[in-house]
């Protein structure tokens, strides 16, 4: 069993910083590794409410999806998060936790997943990850 925690100095206002991690519109700038796009992104930001996503390189396609848990905006949101087999089942649910503090006009994000079933299962998601914030922190440079 393992966690994954990853924190990044946001150069936007937490408000944004929130509205990027719930906004369909703008998760589909971001979301998914570097080489990805968002084929399709659907959001149902209320607490019980499910979310799809759909990022592909052209040619595999990767769905993930997960149920919303805690809406607490601009600070905190958790949700579920698991990848879709090709069957359409769905992997191992981890709980992610995003937390957004207000520094001097900037955000500080806490990211947290947990709990993965396996260090390697966990250390594939921290490039993930990490290339999915790189692209996130040049989405929010975009819209400055």
């Amino acid at each position: 069993m393992a966690d994954l925690t990853i924190t990044r100095l946001l150069d936007a206002p937490r408000e944004l910083a929130f509205r990027v991690w719930t906004d369909p519109d703008h998760l589909a700038h971001w979301w998914g590794p570097a080489g990805f796009t968002a084929e399709s992104c659907t959001v149902n930001l209320t607490e019980g409410g499910r979310w799809r996503i759909c990022v592909s390189d052209g040619e595999t396609e990767l769905w993930a999806s997960g149920v919303y848990h805690e809406i607490v905006p601009p600070e905190r949101l958790v949700f579920s998060f698991a990848w879709e087999e090709p069957a359409g089942a769905r992997g191992h649910d981890t709980l992610v936790t995003i937390l957004l503090a207000e520094r001097g006009g900037k955000t500080e994000m806490m990211f947290h997943q947990a709990i993965f079933e396996t260090v390697v299962e966990r250390d594939e998601h921290v490039d993930g990850w990490q290339s999915c914030f790189g692209r996130l922190i040049a989405y929010l440079d975009e819209l400055r």
